[in-house]
């Protein structure tokens, strides 16, 4: 319904401008007679007139009192005073004014289709030595399934042959491969590398990993809050004054004219075209900046925003931690344990595994092969290598099993840690930095003073040990860690019904939150279900561009409020002149045409950029 509105007031303010184009053409052109000039104009005014005027009877039998509602007033007054050119002109930005609105809303369909359009309508059934493709809705639990090269895994399952890599960045935001073994876990939505692997299924594919998401996704889209546009909520005050003023006027002189003569004047120009040419000027301005704004609306509503929330990985920092120390106990030789650890790792999706892989690379390691590779949620990595059984887990974990050493553990220090146990022995703990952005501290903390931000947290998948390390970096004291996407999603909807949120993020299992935020932000452009599902994307790895859009969203309210309040000022003022008899409808039109024009221009201003557009 939204995108066929939008055809149809694109087309109305198309055919509203041939029309004028035409009228002008005949009337100084062509020299004809003011009845055949018209005739044009008399066209728009039922073709695009008589459209836009249903539509406005049914909001105002809603009580939708919005600025449109008086212009629609204005296209009768001016077909009842003969001013045909002027009804056209109403008429196309009455029509402009709603192509720009359904541009501005984000239709539901455009971020469900990008998840949609991911996942395969079949899987490839493994029965015996025949491969036979089945509905995607047929596949049951320990089915045996092959995906060939480069296919997109259907269901979550178990590799049960094959050795090869897949590509996750779809549903993790980290932009590295993930080597697969027998034993190995694969979640639906990964993009297989250049082997076939024979999985076995372990879940369904509406009970699989991408499925929810897409689940959690259709659930917070549906219950995304209707917001009104900054012109409704003027016109909802300028309206009902003007209609005051008007009938008033007609009622003390008794003089129908002068009804008519305030109506002209009141048209409410700087609301209809003057905040929209403020608004994408700001978008085209956001552009230029390497911001894409996908949804206008959220330049009224980062003002707003009173509680911001982020994600970590990617977002607060690099996403790129580095091995910086290899603490290891006594018995064990250093070459061996990175040998062994790093063969393992390179079957984790952990960040943490690309900087042992790193580590090892760098040594010139030449790394063995390992079986048996399980990594339970929560519980680490386990398998077998070079005849030596490994863990790869958290201190805690290891604490609570039969392992022996556990005196020789080092202090407990900040930052990112993971231990390691070979034969049930205590062998060592690495440690690691994930080193914050070079701007993430100051821009966390100029949030409150600068953008009067009451509240700032971090919501992670990770663990709570890392999260609270990089909060304490950045400054942040409020964390949430080790959180499923649905988790967020709870947490930022809780959040979002006490305050106006932003919510800052990368990766798929972002999208949901950030639909369900107030304003959802995006840096880079990991995920294409991420970009879809945020009202703005920033191209730029950094969070000065997240201040450059706060700086240029407030300036495009300030332009806007100038350009929409000054210009009904002005034409209240002409109001009064019209009301006392000293403007007719003509001279009211004029006037009301210049101060059309200097609202326009000044809302023309947003498009450039001013001397300071952040304060980092």
């Amino acid at each position: 319904m939204v995108n066929w509105w939008n055809r149809k007031s694109l087309g109305i303010a198309a055919f509203a401008i041939l029309a004028i184009l035409l009228h002008l053409l005949l009337r100084f052109g062509v020299q004809t007679t003011a009845a055949t000039s018209d005739l044009p104009l008399l066209t728009t005014l039922v073709v695009g007139g008589l459209p836009l005027l249903v539509d406005l009877l049914r909001k105002l039998l809603q009580r939708e009192f919005g600025s449109d509602l008086l212009g629609g007033i204005s296209i009768i007054t001016s077909v009842l005073l003969g001013e045909y050119l002027a009804g056209s002109i109403i008429v196309l930005m009455l029509s402009g004014g709603e192509a720009l609105e359904a541009y501005a809303l984000r239709s539901a369909s455009s971020v469900l289709a990008a998840l949609a359009k991911r996942m395969p309508s079949v899987a490839h059934r493994k029965r015996g030595s025949e491969i036979v493709d089945i509905d995607l809705h047929d596949v049951v639990v320990d089915d045996t399934l092959v995906i060939f090269p480069h296919d997109i895994c259907p269901v979550d399952g178990v590799v049960i042959e094959g050795r090869g890599v897949m590509d996750e960045s779809y549903l993790t935001g980290e932009p590295f491969q993930i080597t697969k073994t027998s034993g190995s876990k694969v979640i639906s939505g990964a993009i297989n590398g250049e082997s076939a692997l024979t999985i076995r299924a372990t879940k369904l594919a509406a009970d699989s990993r991408y499925a929810k998401i897409m689940e959690v996704m259709r659930e917070s889209e549906a219950k995304r809050p209707n917001l009104q546009r900054l012109g409704d909520r003027l016109g909802a005050i300028y309206t009902p004054v003007a209609l005051a003023i008007a009938f008033l006027a007609w009622a003390i002189s008794g003089e129908s004219i002068r009804f008519l003569s305030v109506l002209v004047i009141a048209t409410p120009c700087p609301l209809l075209i003057g905040i929209p040419v403020a608004i994408i000027g700001s978008i085209s301005l956001c552009a230029r900046r390497a911001i894409i704004v996908k949804s206008p609306i959220v330049l009224e509503q980062i003002a707003a925003c009173r509680t911001a929330i982020f994600d970590k990985t990617g977002t607060l920092t690099y996403g790129e931690p580095s091995l910086t120390e290899k603490l290891i106990a006594p018995g064990h030789d250093p070459h061996e344990v990175l040998t062994l650890v790093a063969s393992l790792e390179r079957y984790s999706k952990h960040p943490l595994a690309i900087a042992v892989l790193s580590a090892a690379s760098k040594a010139g390691i030449v790394l063995p092969e390992a079986t048996e590779v399980s990594e339970q949620p929560g519980q680490g990595l386990r398998g077998n290598v070079a005849g030596h059984s490994l863990q790869i887990t958290s201190r805690n974990k290891l604490a609570s099993q039969k392992i022996s050493g556990l005196d020789q553990l080092p202090p407990i220090a900040g930052g990112l840690e993971c231990v390691v146990a070979i034969d049930n022995r205590f062998a060592a703990a690495f440690r690691f930095r994930d080193a914050p952005r070079s701007d993430s501290r100051s821009f966390v903390k100029h949030l409150a003073p600068q953008h009067q931000f009451n509240r700032i947290m971090i919501l992670s998948g990770d663990r709570e040990a890392e999260v609270r390390y990089l909060a304490d970096q950045v400054g942040i004291t409020e964390i949430y860690a080790e959180q499923s996407p649905e988790e967020k999603l709870a947490i930022v909807r809780k959040e979002t019904a006490e305050a106006k949120t932003l919510y800052v993020g990368d990766g798929i299992n972002d999208a949901p939150a950030m639909m369900a935020a107030t304003v959802g932000m995006a840096i880079g452009q990991n995920s294409d279900v991420t970009a879809e599902a945020a009202g703005v994307v920033v191209m730029d790895n950094s969070l000065t561009k997240v201040d450059e859009f706060m700086h240029i969203s407030r300036r495009m309210r300030t332009i806007a409020l100038q350009s929409a309040v000054g210009g009904m000022a002005l034409s209240l003022l002409g109001m009064g002149f019209a009301a006392s008899g000293y403007l007719t409808p003509v001279a009211g039109a004029i006037l009301q045409e210049v101060i059309d024009v200097a609202a326009v221009l000044n809302a023309l201003r947003a498009a450039f950029p001013p001397k300071v557009i952040h304060d980092l």
